[in-house]
């Protein structure tokens, strides 16, 4: 199985996760298998309170993962945050999918991976401020809830679900109408997404 990387740093957003990582284990059929990533191996806390022990460091990550999703959080702004740089390069060098939510995704405008790819985040000021001189892409910033350039997947923090799609979409975990399906009943409710046909 194909490892996808999901970087959770302290006081990260759980739900950001949560739809991801669930879709791909039910539609994906065991194509993948998911890992956890963070700056220790110490048990990280989310927003909501739930702990998790990741399952890699920054320092013991394997070197042919699939993708590398970084989940949005609190603490994405702090110096200790920037020893994900060198991973994210790594990543966006070597072509693969690589996705940031929330405050995660003006974290790879900080890297200066956006700069040559359409991208959304949750405020372009803010994306600018922060990420100073090398964010130089701003000409290619969309204000919409997630966009997919190619392997580069970005959401603002209210995208959840417009993000997981996107990252399901990326990865090919299933064909384009189940993803939709999924997307729909999730994002529409019961009783009005429009249910497949058995």
């Amino acid at each position: 199985m194909k490892e996808i990387l999901f970087v959770v740093l302290e006081q990260y957003a759980d739900w950001e996760a949560a739809y991801i990582t669930s879709a791909i284990n039910m539609l994906g059929q065991g194509k993948y298998d998911i890992k956890t990533v963070s700056l220790t191996k110490n048990y990280v806390k989310s927003i909501g309170g739930f702990k998790i022990m990741p399952d890699y460091d920054i320092k013991s990550i394997p070197t042919d993962y699939e993708a590398l999703i970084l989940i949005g959080g609190m603490t994405w702004r702090n110096d200790e945050a920037k020893q994900v740089k060198e991973l994210v390069e790594d990543c966006y060098k070597n072509g693969k999918v690589l996705g940031g939510i929330c405050d995660a995704s003006a974290f790879l405008g900080t890297v200066g991976v956006l700069n040559n790819v359409n991208h959304t985040s949750n405020d372009l000021n803010d994306l600018k401020q922060w990420a100073g001189s090398a964010y130089t892409g701003e000409t290619k910033y969309i204000a919409k809830q997630a966009v997919r350039d190619n392997n580069i997947i970005t959401a603002n923090g209210t995208a959840a679900m417009e993000f997981a799609k996107e990252v399901l979409l990326a990865l090919n975990v299933a064909s384009e109408e189940k993803i939709a399906e999924w997307y729909n009943f999730h994002k529409l409710g019961y009783y009005t997404a429009s249910m497949p046909k058995m």
